[in-house]
């Protein structure tokens, strides 16, 4: 009974004697094939060497070694935790982009929901979506960038696209990609294969692209009225002035791309660079941009279906409030006529909301006739003359002074020019706290 607590208070020294005896025999037999045996017993087995991942680890090969390019859009949202794979140039001769692979472990579900939810809430016009039709891809735009979400719903690349990447030993992620493209000023009507889309529909919409003003150099800014040449070149500068997409060929090899400043603007056209001056001057402003609506919404206009190349920036100015329809309690106002001529009291009533941020004033035929002092003020729709008046009340930032200088007619109904519409674009706010097409440009300088 004595003794085994004896040996329980030895079993320190009894196993530093064991390793004592085990270590001189192993140094013994270091050379002899019986220590080779024994050294080949103890090894580590070498197809656990091989296969890292079962030890719960991975191996040198598994770790992605891409590294994000370093022209890569910070305005781009990237999914949480997705993990970049592989990086290689767009194909085409003036494609200036880059494709992307991307893996993550959560469904493609979940990464379509938070593409759809990021490209819906910011300042992108989004050209396509996923659909039903078997679509699984994004294709947005922001000012002279171009960008291509794809997110397979069987978590693999298309086989002509498909890329050498962790999926193949990892079957439970989900592999998509992001392809993005600036365009170039003869090239973005055709820019890359990877951003080119299948679906008739989106054809007129990439063609648009192709008169982005921050990639052109105007070959007719000498017939732009000297009073409004300014505004039109610090919009061109900020990549805004797109074409009228209805209108045939704005541009000839020969003279270059024109902006045709005397060209009447259709209603179409107007909307859309109200929305891309707007969301581009208060780009870090989130709060003050105007979103695109989704293909997926109900069209608020019988002539603007979601179909309309431009039905993303005329169907957000509805859901805004911005211009009349439906929506605002317009009940006549059932179709937008986007092909028509934009009005002055139209150009007027679209922008001036965006300049006060707030509620249009009450206003009556006599107020608008004792402010402005137009001749012709009985002849503005009632609708409009909230607006006239409100823009009055903006001193010198106001639209029609800036545009039209000084007049006593205001002519309501005459068609708008392109350099007019321009200029009614060049400032964003009221006086002491707005800001200028001028400005943005020095600040991103």
């Amino acid at each position: 009974m004595v003794l085994f607590p004896v040996l329980l208070n030895k079993r320190p020294i009894l196993f530093t004697g064991f390793v004592a005896c085990l270590v001189g025999v192993l140094t013994a037999c270091a050379n002899s094939p019986t220590g080779q045996s024994l050294e080949r017993s103890l090894a580590v087995d070498p197809k656990l060497e091989d296969n890292a991942s079962i030890l719960g680890s991975q191996t040198n090969e598994q770790i992605s070694s891409a590294q994000l390019p370093e022209d890569f859009p910070t305005v781009i949202p990237r999914y949480p935790d997705a993990q970049l794979q592989n990086v290689e140039p767009l194909t085409g001769s003036d494609a200036q982009g880059q494709r992307t692979i991307w893996s993550s472990t959560d469904p493609s579900n979940d990464i379509q929901a938070f593409y759809r939810r990021a490209f819906e809430s910011g300042s992108w016009q989004v050209i396509s979506a996923p659909n039903q039709d078997g679509m699984n891809s994004f294709i947005v735009r922001r000012n002279d960038l171009k960008v291509r979400v794809s997110i397979p719903t069987d978590t693999t690349l298309n086989d002509a696209e498909e890329t050498p990447t962790e999926t193949e030993t990892n079957p439970n992620s989900t592999t998509f990609e992001i392809q993005y493209i600036r365009s170039n000023t003869e090239t973005a009507a055709a820019p890359s294969d990877a951003l080119e889309s299948s679906e008739t529909a989106t054809e007129n919409t990439e063609s648009v692209d192709s008169a982005s003003g921050k990639d052109q150099n105007f070959t007719d800014f000498d017939n732009v009225p000297p009073g409004l040449r300014q505004y039109v070149e610090d919009l061109a500068a900020l990549g805004v002035l797109t074409p009228d997409s209805s209108s045939a060929n704005n541009k000839s090899e020969d003279s270059g791309t024109q902006f045709t400043a005397n060209k009447i603007i259709t209603r179409r056209q107007y909307a859309r660079w109200l929305i891309e001056t707007n969301n581009r001057i208060y780009e870090n402003s989130p709060g003050k941009q105007i979103r695109l609506a989704s293909e997926t919404t109900q069209p608020a206009f019988q002539d603007v279906p979601a179909s309309d190349p431009d039905f993303g920036a005329i169907q957000g100015l509805a859901e805004a409030g911005l211009i009349p329809s439906p929506l605002s309690g317009n009940s006549t106002e059932v179709l937008f006529r986007p092909d028509a001529p934009l009005t002055r009291e139209n150009l007027v009533l679209w922008k001036v909301p965006l300049d006060i941020r707030q509620g249009l004033p009450q206003a009556s035929l006599d107020a608008v006739q004792q402010t402005w002092g137009f001749q012709d003020a009985g002849k503005i729709d009632p609708k409009a003359l909230r607006a006239v008046l409100a823009d009055f009340q903006n001193g010198e930032q106001s639209i029609i002074r800036r545009v039209f200088g000084y007049t006593t007619l205001f002519q309501p109904q005459k068609p708008v020019t392109q350099a007019e519409a321009a200029a009614a674009l060049w400032y964003f706010g009221s006086q002491g706290e707005g800001i200028s097409a001028s400005e943005v440009l020095q600040q991103s300088n």
